[in-house]
């Protein structure tokens, strides 16, 4: 049976077990020997990195081609309107090395529960931040910081949610567990 961990990243931590200068890595928080990350969250991102032991799960979760849905909350810049959510979610936005695909994107209340950030996100008195709810089938890179900033509200804070059916619920950053739930 496949070995599934799920894993709290918090900000600053790099999705590999390996250290680098002036990182820290998952070595430092996961015990666990033979697993590794399915797909990767960039350093200045937090939440949800679903690790395996299982080179076709792990395989079957990080490649786009079968476009796992991937859940993120993104507080952004400004007050997004409804027509740049309605950019976010036709696709088409060009990024220059790709342009992406539809998706789902929702204005949303900061999510319950949310831990503070170490550090802080920077804050400027008078402009106001949105919570969003995106939810990508495909996953290139720095994507929902390169979607939200072509729209005119660039990430102040990302934190990955959910991976397929896999959640991070109550996990604070730097927890892990196993996990019981397969994907189809």
């Amino acid at each position: 049976m496949s070995r599934i961990v799920l894993f709290n990243k918090p900000y600053g931590v790099l999705s590999q077990f390996t250290p680098e200068a002036g990182h820290r890595c998952l070595a430092e928080f996961i015990p666990v020997p033979g697993i590794y990350a399915a797909g990767r969250l960039d350093t200045d991102s937090e939440g949800l990195l679903v690790l395996t032991d299982d080179g076709r799960l792990q395989q079957r979760i990080a490649d786009p081609q079968h476009k796992l849905p991937k859940t993120y909350w993104a507080q952004v810049e400004g007050e997004p309107t409804d027509e740049a959510l309605q950019q976010l979610r036709q696709g088409g936005l060009d990024l220059g090395d790709f342009v992406t695909r539809p998706c789902e994107a929702a204005r949303i209340d900061e999510p319950a529960g949310l831990w503070p950030r170490d550090p802080p996100i920077r804050s400027r008195k008078h402009i106001p931040t949105a919570w969003l709810e995106i939810v990508l089938r495909e996953g290139k890179n720095r994507q929902v910081r390169r979607m939200t900033a072509k729209v005119g509200h660039p990430t102040l804070r990302l934190v990955r949610a959910a991976v397929g059916p896999f959640r991070i619920e109550a996990l604070q950053p730097g927890e892990w567990q196993e996990a019981e739930a397969t994907i189809d």
